[in-house]
Order: C-alpha cells, then structure tokens, then sequence
C-alpha cells in the first residue's frame, strides 16, 4: 500500500503512533508532504526516522526549506555569540521569522547533534522532491506541499520554479486539472481553515485532497491510502 502524511511537524509519538495504526511495514511507500520540522517537540528524531526508512519518499515543505538554506550558512559555528555574523540582512529577517514560527526547538536539536549528522539531514532535504505524481488505475495524484503557484494546465510541472510548490497556498475553490480524475494532494494549509465544518478532517472536494489536519495545533495526523481512498487518524 501507499500512503500519504503531511504536516508532522515535530510530532513524533503521533506519527508513530500513526505508522502502528496503518500496519506501516517494509513492502508499503510513505509519501510525506513536508514539513516535519519545526513547532512540535522532536522534529529532529522525525525526520532521522523518515531518513532510516527506505520506502520513504519525501517531498520538501517550506519549513524544510528555510532550515535547509540557513543552516547550510550556520553550518561550521552554530551558537549564540556569532550567528548573526554568518547571515546577511535578509537572512536575519528569516531567521527571526522562522524562530517565531517554530524554529526555534528544530535549531535546539540540530545543534545538539554530530557535524554528521547535520550533514545527513540536510543532504536529505537538499535531495527531497518537490513534487510527485502517484497513479492507481484510473486515478492520478499529484502531490507537492502547499499548491501550485500561478497553475496553468498546459504548463508541465518541470516548467515550474520549485518555490511554487512549497510557499503558495492552493486555491481548493479552484479545479486545477480538467481530468476529474486527477487530484491535487496537499499539506500546508490545516483543513479546518478548508473544511465549511471547521473540522480536523482530510478535506476532499474540488479535485482536491489536503491532508493537513493540524496535528500539532490539537488537530489530528492524518494518512490517506492511495489504493483504498481511506484515511486513518491519531489525535495530536
């Protein structure tokens, strides 16, 4: 079976626990849509699971990206007396951002670890996808983190800027693919700001698939099955 998760964001005893629920095992594929760092309590022991795992394939959020870039700048001297020294302006300004969003206990743990092991995660996601197109019979999924940005269907996905598919929010009023049987699958934005019942549910409507169920907001973490259209849940 195939599945697919987004979001985790730190949260590790969820996404175990959700891994336990679906009887995740070597023959299946887990499709994660980014954005396992930050917020949550261990978003280092996350993503070093996913990176232990070879049937997963992970496809880079934006927080994934922004750690990915300045880290990569923080790499040699990571600590509080000259971080500062090693970013420009504009870094500065997203690097306190991205503290403010949930970097802060993602910087915490990575600095705690191995000059190698940084390393590895960040080859990882420097290595991530950006986008992955999934088939099962007459269905075809095609999935990215956040959307689509400025989405024109004779346009191919290669054709596109990678940051379009990890800051912009999708559009879920709009039906991207004439082919009904093409879906957008995504993360991102948390389903209750989708979903007209503000529930922490898989939204599915529209040709859309978002699966941000906002787990660590209180929400839940949600995997879809591509073979069965079923979505399993664990409370966040």
């Amino acid at each position: 079976m195939r599945y697919i998760i987004s979001d985790i964001h730190g949260c590790y005893e969820e996404y175990k626990a959700l891994l336990v629920k679906i009887n995740f095992s070597d023959e299946d594929e887990l499709y994660v849509l980014g954005d396992a760092m930050d917020r949550g309590p261990e978003p280092i022991k996350v993503i070093q699971d996913l990176m232990s795992r070879p049937n997963v394939t992970y496809i880079i959020g934006n927080h994934d990206y922004v750690m990915l870039r300045l880290m990569k700048r923080l790499m040699v001297e990571i600590t509080e007396e000259n971080w500062e020294s090693h970013l420009t302006e504009e870094d500065l300004i997203d690097y306190s951002f991205w503290m403010k969003d949930g970097g802060d206990v993602t910087v915490r743990q990575f600095r705690m670890l191995s000059e190698w092991d940084r390393m590895d995660i960040l080859d990882y996601l420097e290595e991530a996808s950006v986008y992955e197109v999934l088939k099962h019979e007459d269905k075809r999924y095609v999935l990215v983190h956040a959307g689509i940005f400025d989405y024109v269907e004779e346009k191919d996905l290669d054709k596109y800027f990678f940051t379009s598919f990890i800051f912009h929010r999708a559009d879920y009023t709009r039906r991207y693919f004439t082919d009904e049987r093409t879906y957008l699958v995504t993360g991102h934005t948390p389903t209750i700001h989708i979903r007209e019942d503000r529930q922490s549910l898989v939204y599915e409507g529209n040709g859309h698939i978002a699966l941000d169920c906002g787990c660590v907001f209180g929400g839940k973490l949600a995997a879809y099955c591509v073979e069965t259209g079923e979505v399993a849940y664990v409370e966040g």
